[in-house]
């Protein structure tokens, strides 16, 4: 068994593909076959597996989800409490909740068992730029 801390740098709201870092980690580990679990360890953003070849998928999830949980600023949001860190706050936890915060990714043969267009993403939820950490094991 094989454990890594990745730290992932955001610079706000944002998908930030990590595959690459992933894959190294896998390789060195010299894991024949298994699965790697992926894990956030925060509440304010979250990890996907997702298409990595159009950047137009990452534009249209952003519009998404800004559009399924807009800022405290926005007059849809007045029912909200949380809000001290900003008006970005509450909705990156509400965020975190809709969203995985783990991932199971099978590999064998020191490869991840990607499909085609897959990636690993950390799913940056909050405007301020953050230091994440990611946790892989295999």
């Amino acid at each position: 068994m094989a454990l890594l801390q990745l730290a992932i740098s955001t610079r706000g709201q944002g998908l930030y593909e990590f595959t690459e870092a992933a894959r190294d980690f896998l390789r060195d580990s010299g894991a024949p076959e298994g699965v790697m679990t992926v894990f956030v360890r925060h509440t304010s953003c979250s990890l996907l597996i997702q298409e990595n070849a159009d950047p137009s998928v990452q534009v249209d999830l952003m519009a998404f989800f800004r559009r399924l949980v807009p800022p405290t600023t926005d007059p849809s949001m007045n029912y909200i409490s949380h809000r001290d860190e900003g008006p970005d706050d509450m909705p990156a936890h509400i965020k975190a909740a809709l969203l995985p915060v783990s991932l199971s990714i099978p590999h064998a043969g020191g490869r991840l068992l990607l499909g085609t267009w897959q990636g690993l993403y950390l799913f940056e939820h909050r405007d301020r730029p953050h230091r994440r950490e990611v946790v892989l094991h295999v």
